[in-house]
């Protein structure tokens, strides 16, 4: 492994990078910007090329190649939520965004505690950030193996009450013209211009089904995909035609949910396998959510396999 600062958009102070190589791949991460991974990086065709979006050098989280979504993903709204009869605020913690988003592990620093050429561990401690009501030590375990990178995210309620927890994360993927994706669902949670869910369906949108490979090349007058799909297999296979590669992600005990971001005109999409939909707080049934007693525990584990198309 190699450390090295990184310079950080708007003047402030150097981000440390961690590079960790192992065959013929690289890995970068940023262990205080909220455990991102800055890039992953296949040696192929005599040259670096990149698995996940590069990081773009800011300190804006969403520029980053991926990130850990802890106690919770997605969105929350009403201002937070109940529990046992009892309300736990939630604040806003993003400019730009209506309600909070994603959790809090990714504002936060986190440290890493072990590494070697081919695995790093970061650890989080977390106890009631900007008011949030969780306290929590959190674990993100990034290892490069033979056939790609495993993602091993975990936490653990170190609270005084039960509280609802979930999991995810927030990788970016290249793509273009040539690019094609397969991730099989049985339906989806439709939103309007706000992306809560409004309704559920099982006949997908035009664009919107990946049952069968397709495009995920739109351009900028196309319509964009912020929305949580059902029945998921738990996996995803992403095709590079131009580049001979496939990248598949496969999520382990997965519940059924994945989230897509297929923003129109740009050169990425974001595929997030996740443990609970858009604002499963306020669902009747809180799915995919897991009620953590004091000391109990939950884990995301995720592979992202490369190979030869």
């Amino acid at each position: 492994m190699t450390t090295s600062p990184a310079p950080q958009h708007g003047g402030a102070s150097a981000i440390e990078t961690l590079t960790l190589q192992s065959g013929r791949q690289r890995l970068s991460v940023l262990p205080t910007l909220g455990a991102s991974v800055a890039a992953w990086d296949l040696q192929w065709r005599g040259q670096w090329t990149p698995l996940f979006r590069p990081w773009a050098g800011s300190s804006d989280l969403y520029t980053t190649a991926c990130f850990p979504l802890v106690p919770w993903s997605n969105r929350i709204t009403e201002g937070g939520f109940m529990h046992k009869g009892l309300h736990y605020p939630v604040l806003q913690n993003r400019a730009g965004e209506n309600y909070p988003i994603h959790g809090d592990g990714w504002l936060q620093a986190w440290q890493a505690e072990a590494y070697t050429d081919n695995s790093v561990v970061l650890t989080l401690s977390s106890e009631q950030y900007d008011g949030d009501p969780y306290t929590y030590s959190a674990t993100q375990t990034l290892t490069l193996r033979d056939d790609g990178l495993q993602i091993d995210l975990q936490v653990t309620n170190r609270g005084a009450e039960e509280l609802p927890f979930g999991l995810g994360l927030h990788p970016y993927f290249p793509r273009n013209a040539a690019t094609r994706l397969q991730s099989r669902a049985d339906g989806v949670w439709l939103c309007g211009a706000d992306p809560i869910p409004t309704g559920h369906t099982q006949s997908f949108p035009a664009t919107f089904d990946y049952n069968q490979f397709a495009t995920v090349d739109f351009p900028a007058d196309g319509p964009l995909i912020d929305n949580c799909f059902t029945g998921w297999d738990g996996v995803s296979r992403i095709d590079y035609p131009d580049r001979g590669l496939r990248i598949e992600m496969r999520m382990e005990d997965c519940n059924g949910y994945s989230l897509m971001y297929r923003p129109p005109g740009l050169d990425y999409f974001c595929l997030e396998p996740i443990t609970h939909p858009i604002d499963a707080f306020h669902m009747p049934d809180r799915d995919g959510l897991v009620n953590l007693a004091p000391g109990a525990s939950m884990r995301l584990l995720t592979h992202f396999k490369v190979s030869e198309l």
